[in-house]
């Protein structure tokens, strides 16, 4: 049974490269945690160097992770279910509610932020490549449909549901990935969404927390550089 004053832990990453540092994924359980009053620690680790213990927490080596007294959970989304267990701000405990959340929570991670992480490759990291050019067409295309149902709920929803849950959270955070772009812009309610999240005390405690960290801990040697 866990103990009820036990600590949350947030494994995160002490520096990670410029432009990265506030779209972590460790944000995700910070602004539950924020938004919740729950306290919580962060325990910092070397995105270039991850130390072997870590890896039987997080097989692949990412962040977060989360420690909470005993129970160890990995993947941002599992540790914003386990927040949301522990508090009916971030999840509703009525039965329809609860259920909405829980669906548009899993339809952030599923079915939106795939196609926003491959559009993060192609102009980003692959951006000039002649098979980026070609691709970028469908695929903004594509995200076109995966905004579109968004922009209709929320033209009349100020949240995804009554309030702001981890499903929120978890969708601003996703489609951050379009801030510069105008994919996002072109959708006036979900782009109006995705500032309001920003715009909340939690979001930005959150991330000032996160971006305190990469602040403290200077950018790594290459070997051989």
């Amino acid at each position: 049974m866990l103990d009820p004053a036990a600590q949350i832990e947030i494994v995160a990453f002490e520096w990670v490269p410029d432009f990265a540092q506030g779209h972590v994924r460790d944000l995700r359980p910070r602004w539950a945690c924020e938004e919740a009053g729950l306290p919580y620690r962060e325990r910092l680790i070397s995105v270039m160097d991850k130390p072997a213990w870590y890896f039987d927490e997080q097989p692949w080596g990412q962040v977060p992770a989360l420690r909470h007294g005993d129970l160890h959970v990995f993947e941002s989304g599992a540790t914003l279910l386990h927040l949301g267990e522990k508090s009916e701000t971030l999840l509703p405990r009525d039965a329809a509610r609860r259920s909405e959340a829980i669906s548009w929570l899993f339809a952030a991670f599923n079915t939106v932020e795939p196609p926003l992480m491959e559009y993060g490759n192609v102009t980003l990291f692959a951006a000039g490549e002649e098979w980026a050019k070609l691709r970028l067409p469908s695929l903004e295309a594509f995200i076109r449909t995966r905004l579109a149902p968004l922009e209709r709920r929320l033209a009349t929803s100020e949240w995804l549901g009554e309030a702001l849950t981890i499903a929120d959270i978890a969708m601003v955070s996703a489609l951050r990935a379009l801030e510069d772009s105008d994919l996002l812009a072109e959708h006036s309610a979900t782009f109006a969404y995705v500032e309001r999240g920003k715009a909340r005390p939690a979001f930005q405690r959150a991330i000032a927390d996160q971006l305190a960290a990469f602040a403290r801990h200077p950018q790594p040697q290459m070997e051989g550089a």
